[in-house]
């Protein structure tokens, strides 16, 4: 169905809904599977209509699609069977379990017989899970609040959550406005013409030769609301091209917008023209179109209505469901209990950061999300790493070249060189920051990791205060866009600080910019200081909206993550404060928020998190709304020392929240979910160009069990107001001077004194060699499952082997104190590949393992296969050879989308959904080795046999720019040597692995950052790996040794094969593949050439393998392309 036949299905399902036809809405719903009505699922979930239910799922998913499905299903088969059984009916529980629970009992057996044996209890609370059971009413509102969870984050229910934002009547419009255009093209047109059926095309008989009225004026259909005037018809004739049109964002907001002809293909806002309205402002509130109240078709909002899956389709999973469908805890009787908004809150105080002067402004890394940037009052800059509590990396103000700064700049800065930092961001890929500051200047520096910062661009941009700043990409470039007290916007390119856009029209100081786009069309919202609203596309044609804030005040305007809804807060200069959210198709207030302070202190800062959350500083504490509720959801105090409107900030998942307090401090608070964050990177390589941590207050131990649902997306930055008085600064410089040579001190000392860490003996670290009883095959591939509890690893006779570590151990993860088990399941099936050659271990092997462990997809020679991690069935083969898959890849936002490397050099990307390559890739001179994709770029990079790196656009598959190696002096490559390649976890950086050295390149350009070359002694490489946290590379070799590098290719650390491998001189045994555990940043295990997998760790004292060598002379890493950073590995 193409795309503008499912559209019309929407517009048919509003046309019913507005005449009432309610079953035939909810069936074509079914039918269609393209809108699931949540509420009316929630009315036949509640009325205990469990046939209907099941048979309006069916439109959208099957029991066996996928693991949320199944639970889905499940659950609700589940409450039917209680059900029966709470009411003495054992006859009717005796046929659910035989007719609807019986299925799942190949999946968990156990869980099946527990469910039987409940008909044997009088009374079936009496089982210890079920205790809590309450009454029927409000068991199904537990359960109502469990299934809305399970289908929300059911990829097969993406984008059919919400209804297209429409018009009234929109099917009634677009018919009228074909018989204007029919009345128009009438011979001889009547005045008032008696439009009596649709069945044919209009026209007006011969008598009365008057012209036909304007179209805009009059309505064929009387009945239909006016949705816009129709553009008027030119002397050229009827069908001249209509203009593109405003988004409906802007043209909303506009007196007279230009029209919209039809919706695209994507039902969320309509698109972008050229400005012929642009004078046109709203002088007055308009009136908000009448909704249905009985359902969501008017507001909803979506994306692109997919196709309807394919049964062995990948779901898209973000959260590990467990293997055992285990039933629902029932905590109370209070409903909904479980699915409490505020339930997963960071609200546990785990540390105090001290800055020693005021925040102002903060932001968390998007992609390094332990990253918090800080600026304060007295113009300081600062990184703080909360995993290692330090601050690692310190700026105060300091413009870099005085004599370029324009003259009123100059003059200020002599007269009082005091400045304050009004707005600190991240860049979208965390390569950079930006920093407004309190006089004229924007800096934006680069960032790299660890202390790497260094200065990128210097902008005089505006006289007086640089009020905020914000990143956005207006022609696929990065640009910054500044905004000030000199009234005025401007947009820079983020690269060269050339000025590309400057708006003009505020009468008083911008105090706020919210960059957005809506599909492929870019704008900017701007707020000033008198409460006036003005939106500007990228044109230089002045503003497309002027509009006043709530109480006129000084105003933050902001999107949820998913850009679906738009928010703002502000403070007038009363103290009022208006928290609401607006409707942007109309301009007007849709929602005010209750509960904020009528005499506010300072302006109030507010963030958005999951989508779902608002939050603002607001009379010394944290206060939290429910997006959907105006009544306040709770209040967050911190343990108390919060100013009277602290400054907050979420980082991009929600799990963590960083307050500033009142003694010029930062408190951070995390969920569940943020403990665990932090403690998986607590142990970090000692860095001495760091300075010394910041006192902290550590929170209580807290149980690591948070929700792994949280939602992925930007949120908005804190705001700081300008201010004309700043604090002065002390004359001693602060304290971070008085530091410094005492750190360099101890620097040099450390250069003296530190040695390579060798480790010669098993009794110097933890080994296991996993058990295994068949048949002993060269390890051809070897992962970590995502969960970190189990290991998969591929033969070269095309076997798979999972080994898995129970839950119940006392470590909770893989661990080389405690042995795993060979899995397998009861039958005894094992996951082998299709093979087409006569000796299948000369075939290359490759593999790769879906985002939620439920799949892996795997190829040796032959047919690709996709097997069930579960069953270990195989799901499906495709793509026989030749040319046979050498290398594969999943997307990183398409579980259905894989990048395949092959034989013949080429890259295939498939779509296993539908069954279909996209398109096919070609750059390569031999077979592909290595895929590995930036989420963040965008980009995919491929490596080959022929010792090349390309970069290819996600977006259109186009080839970006291409690179060779650079083979060190002296090495001799084998003509068919791997190179494999994975980025960084900043998703920018990116490690080259070949035979003759390791690599770092930084993406998109392929510039050459280091080179790390191995002494010849210890053999080829024959494999490398970041661990987890990207602080060490270990990388494994012939000789049978294993090399721990720090990220700027400094060997910390030589492992000899000693310490892991039994002396056996008459057989030469070496690691072949090495994988690093995805949460322990010092646990890998290495696949061997005799068939053994083995797992190392540091002994349990040291924590890790080895200290870093010092920083020479305090410098960060070379950054010189192409520089060869070769360093002997000493023994």
């Amino acid at each position: 169905m193409s795309s503008l036949s499912r559209e019309l299905v929407f517009l048919i399902l509003q046309f019913l809904d507005e005449e009432k036809f309610k079953e035939t809405v909810n069936k074509l719903e079914q039918e269609s599977g393209f809108f699931f009505n949540m509420r009316h699922f929630e009315d036949m979930v509640t009325n205990g209509e469990w046939d209907e239910v099941e048979k309006y799922l069916s439109g959208f998913t099957k029991v066996d699609d996928n693991r949320y499905s199944m639970k889905i299903f499940f659950e609700i088969r589940k409450q039917k069977y209680l059900e029966a059984l709470d009411k003495r009916d054992r006859a009717k529980g005796v046929d659910i379990l035989v007719k609807d629970l019986k299925v799942f009992a190949a999946f968990n057996e156990d869980l099946f017989k527990e469910i039987t044996h409940l008909l044997t209890l009088d009374n079936f609370r009496e089982n210890e899970q079920l205790s809590k059971y309450g009454d029927t009413k409000s068991a199904r509102s537990i359960m109502l609040a469990e299934l809305k969870k399970l289908i929300e984050a059911n990829p097969l229910f993406r984008d059919k959550l919400q209804f297209p934002t429409l018009k009234n009547s929109r099917l009634r419009t677009l018919i009228n406005q074909s018989l204007n255009w029919q009345h128009q093209l009438c011979k001889n047109p009547r005045p008032n013409p008696d439009i009596k059926t649709l069945f044919v095309d209009h026209s007006c008989g011969q008598p009365n030769g008057a012209r036909a009225p304007s179209p805009v004026t009059n309505p064929l259909m009387g009945a239909v609301p006016k949705a816009g005037g129709f553009p008027p018809l030119s002397a050229h004739g009827p069908f001249q091209p209509a203009p593109a049109a405003l988004p409906t964002s802007l043209a909303g907001w506009m007196a007279n917008p230009t029209p919209v002809p039809h919706p695209s293909a994507s039902a969320g806002p309509i698109g972008l023209t050229a400005a012929n309205n642009a004078a046109a402002v709203l002088k007055g509130p308009r009136t908000p179109p009448t909704t249905n109240p009985t359902m969501d078709y008017q507001t909803a909002d979506s994306e692109h209505v997919l196709r309807r899956s394919r049964p062995f389709g990948l779901s898209d999973e973000v959260n590990n469901l467990p293997v055992n469908i285990l039933p629902i805890a029932y905590p109370s009787q209070t409903h909904g209990q479980s699915s409490h908004p505020s339930d997963d809150l960071p609200k546990n105080v785990v540390m105090n950061l001290s800055l020693g002067s005021a925040v102002k402004s903060m932001d968390f890394h998007q992609i390094q999300q332990i990253l918090l940037l800080v600026g304060t009052n007295i113009g300081d800059v600062m990184v703080w790493d909360l995993g290692s509590h330090e601050r690692v990396a310190h700026k105060s103000f300091k413009v870099w070249d005085l004599s370029s700064c324009s003259m009123p700049l100059q003059a200020s800065l002599a007269n009082d060189y005091t400045v304050s930092v009004n707005r600190v961001m991240w860049s979208p890929d965390g390569t950079l920051f930006g920093v407004a500051y309190s006089k004229h200047i924007v800096q934006l520096y680069a960032y790299h990791s660890g202390s790497d910062l260094r200065n990128h661009l210097e902008i005089d941009a505006h006289v007086g205060s640089v009020n905020d700043l914000a990143f956005s990409y207006p022609n696929k470039q990065l640009s910054i866009i500044t905004c000030g007290e000199d009234r005025v916007i401007k947009v820079w390119d983020a690269a060269t600080g050339v000025k590309q856009f400057t708006f003009e029209g505020h009468e008083a100081p911008v105090y706020s910019i919210c960059p957005h786009h809506k599909e492929n069309i870019q704008f900017i919202f701007s707020t000033a200081t008198d409460g006036k609203i003005k939106a500007w596309l990228y044109d230089n044609l002045g503003s497309r909206v002027d509009y006043n804030a709530p109480g006129h005040s000084s105003t933050t305007m902001a999107y949820s993550a998913n850009g679906a809804r738009l928010f703002s807060c502000g403070t007038n200069k009363e103290g009022e404060s208006h928290l609401v959210e607006w409707n942007e198709s109309e301009g007007t207030v849709k929602r005010t928020y209750l509960g904020l302070g009528k005499r506010s202190v300072g302006t109030v800062q507010f963030d958005t998190t999951k989508n779902r959350l608002l939050a603002a500083g607001d009379e010394f504490a944290i206060k939290v709304w429910d997006m959907d509720n105006v009544n306040l959801l709770t209040s967050i105090d911190a343990d108390g020392g919060l100013p009277a409107s602290p400054c907050i900030r979420f980082n991009k998942e929600g799990i963590l929240l960083a307050i500033s307090t009142d003694d010029n401090g930062v408190k951070i608070l995390a969920n569940a979910e943020g403990i665990r964050l932090l403690r998986t990177v607590e142990n970090r390589t000692f860095d001495p160009s760091r300075v010394p941590p910041a006192s902290l207050l550590k929170a209580p131990a807290i149980a690591m069990f948070g929700s792994a649902n949280a939602t992925v997306g930007t949120s908005i930055g804190d705001r700081a107001a300008p201010v004309a008085a700043m604090v002065e600064m002390s004359t001693d410089n602060r304290s971070v001077a008085d530091v410094k040579p005492r750190i360099t001190d101890e620097s040099m000392e450390k250069s003296r004194i530190w040695k390579l860490t060798e480790i010669n003996e098993q009794s110097q670290c933890r080994s296991l060699r996993l058990p295994d009883n068949l048949r002993p095959m060269r390890v051809s591939r070897l992962i970590y499952t995502n969960s970190g509890l189990a290991l998969l690893a591929l033969a070269s006779n095309a076997v798979h082997k999972l080994w898995k570590w129970t839950r119940n151990d006392r470590t909770g993860k893989s661990t080389a104190s405690i042995v795993p088990q060979l899995w397998q399941p009861a039958r005894g099936i094992l996951m082998t590949n299709d093979t087409n050659d006569a000796n299948p271990e000369d075939a290359v092997s490759c593999f790769a393992l879906s985002k939620n462990d439920s799949y892996v997809m795997s190829a040796s020679g032959g047919k690709i296969s996709l097997f069930n991690m579960m069953t270990f069935k195989t799901m499906t083969t495709f793509m026989p050879p030749p040319p046979a898959a050498t290398f594969l890849a999943f997307h990183p936002q398409d579980n259905n989308i894989i990048a395949i490397g092959m034989e013949d050099s080429s890259i295939q990307i498939y779509n296993v959904r539908v069954d279909e390559v996209k398109t096919k890739l070609k750059g390569h001179q031999k077979r592909i080795t290595g895929l590995a994709f930036s989420h963040t770029l965008n980009v995919l990079v491929s490596s080959g046999a022929d010792a090349q790196l390309c970069v290819w656009s996600t977006d259109g598959w186009e080839k970006q720019t291409s690179k060779f190696l650079q083979i060190p002096t002296g090495r001799v490559a084998s003509p068919v040597a791997n190179t494999r390649v994975q980025f960084h976890m900043d998703q920018v950086l990116l490690l080259a692995a070949h035979e003759t050295q390791i690599a770092i390149y930084e993406a998109p350009k392929l510039e050459c950052l280091k080179q790390w070359v191995p002494q010849e002694a210890s053999g080829p490489i024959t494999c490398a790996t970041y661990s987890c946290d990207s602080k060490s590379i270990y990388v494994s070799f012939e000789d049978g040794s294993i090399g721990v590098l720090t990220t700027t290719l400094r060997l910390r650390c030589r492992i000899n094969p000693a310490a892991y491998l039994s002396p056996n001189p008459s057989l030469r045994v070496y690691p072949l593949v090495i994988a690093a555990h995805p949460s322990d940043p010092d646990q890998f295990a290495l696949g061997l050439s005799d068939g053994g997998v083995c797992v190392l760790e540091p002994l349990e004292l040291e924590g890790k393998w080895g200290t870093s060598p010092p920083v020479e002379n305090g410098a960060g890493p070379s950054s010189t392309s192409g520089a060869t950073g070769s360093e002997q590995p000493q023994r």
